[in-house]
């Protein structure tokens, strides 16, 4: 399997209050400073109410970042296609992807917030459907098709993109969450996966059951799916120490939770915390716990424990939040690109494998020494500066240095 990559999903989740210019400008300059870090993709969803996810068309914004960054791979997180006619969808996506020099991927989904699809007077009942069928059209005009189609909710006739992806091959993911119809769409058109859901305790237990929903779906359809396309979200504040972590990311936690899920979304079950700890514990120090708040080697462990729970899967994305305030939100992504991807990619191996050989072989390197020494014995003058510099305790820092001890009982004898 491919190194697992590492990537940002941004909701966005911003606390109302800031002025929304100066969010966008700040996720802007993450996206950049991501880029610089080398993280392997960015993306950008879409919502139209709640107050905390501002970004109403994830398309415009990743043009924006695009011109900021230069090899980060840009994704929609995504459209909502039920909401916007496919044509015009396939046509934004091209212009962006020729716009970013080929770096888009398309994400779909069928809409996550029912206060969105009320106001445009969809149907919650249709929204998957729609999808589905959407996701069909739009792939043959990326193919070049001329396509007429009647449907109940658009009407194509005889239409054709003039222009097409910049990519050979555009890419496709669609979200999954709670519902099967993500991965079972995922598995009808051979196409990647964006476990959203996965970003809590019963989405994480549920994953392996999800992506066999894929597989079963590719089988039906004579496709197939490939773990290295599956992408999975996780939550994390990362610090030096856990104290800091814990004292950094306290606050925003608890405020985003009983704010946004509980007094926004009012998820079912949900109950506000009483404390910036409380939000802690029962956030990242819990059995099945999906958030990590914590040092890089906690979230290097959690990582390798959800890979191997789920059977594997491509990307870990992590989700963008502002439960620590701006700067130790970027020293977070900072430690994370530093200590936890290195470690996850095996880059420190080698390292580490070269330490220990010559720790264990240090008696074969000896002979450098000596010829060191050798040399610095067959010099009067040599030989003397050995001798002062041993009684003034001169340090020799060469790594071919003798032992100097060894060396000045020899010279006494």
């Amino acid at each position: 399997m491919a190194r697992l990559k590492f990537g940002a999903f941004l909701a966005p989740h911003h606390p109302i209050g800031e002025h929304p210019m100066l969010q966008m400008r700040e996720d802007i300059r993450l996206a950049k400073h991501l880029d610089e870090l080398g993280y392997d993709e960015f993306w950008v969803g879409e919502h139209h109410s709640t107050g905390w996810e501002v970004i109403a068309s994830p398309e415009m914004f990743l043009a924006a970042v695009g011109e900021h960054t230069q090899r980060i791979r840009l994704g929609t997180g995504v459209v909502s296609l039920p909401y916007h006619h496919p044509f015009n969808v396939a046509q934004r996506i091209v212009q962006l992807d020729h716009m970013t020099r080929g770096r888009v991927i398309f994400g779909t989904g069928p809409g996550a917030l029912p206060s969105d699809a009320y106001m445009l007077g969809i149907d919650p009942m249709t929204q998957r459907d729609r999808q589905d069928e959407a996701i069909g059209v739009i792939r043959r005009l990326f193919a070049g098709e001329r396509v007429t189609h009647e449907s109940d909710w658009f009407t194509l006739k005889d239409a054709r993109l003039q222009l097409f992806p910049l990519q050979e091959e555009m890419p496709f993911v669609v979200a999954s969450s709670i519902s099967p119809s993500g991965m079972t769409l995922a598995g009808k058109y051979g196409i990647g996966a964006l476990s959203i859901g996965s970003n809590s305790d019963a989405g994480l237990a549920a994953l392996p059951t999800q992506w066999s929903f894929a597989e079963q779906t590719a089988a039906k359809s004579g496709k197939t799916v490939s773990r290295d396309n599956w992408r999975v979200l996780m939550s994390w504040h990362i610090a030096e120490t856990r104290e800091e972590a814990r004292a950094q990311a306290g606050a925003g936690l608890m405020k985003w939770h009983n704010e946004y899920t509980v007094g926004t979304l009012m998820r079912p079950g949900a109950k506000p915390f009483a404390s910036p700890d409380e939000a802690v514990d029962l956030t990242a120090f819990v059995d099945g716990a999906a958030a990590v708040i914590g040092t890089p080697d906690d979230l290097v462990a959690a990582i390798r424990k959800l890979h191997a729970s789920a059977g594997g899967f491509g990307t870990v994305l992590g989700f963008v939040h502002d439960w620590a305030n701006r700067e130790n939100t970027a020293k977070s992504w900072d430690l994370v690109a530093r200590y936890v991807i290195p470690e996850i990619h095996g880059l420190l191996e080698g390292y580490r494998t070269s330490r220990q050989y010559v720790v264990d072989h240090r008696d074969a390197f000896e002979r450098a020494g000596q010829a060191v020494l050798s040399k610095i014995m067959s010099h009067e003058g040599a030989a003397a500066a050995l001798k002062a510099g041993m009684e003034g305790n001169v340090a020799m820092r060469s790594p071919n240095a003798p032992d100097l001890n060894k060396a000045a009982a020899a010279m006494k004898e």
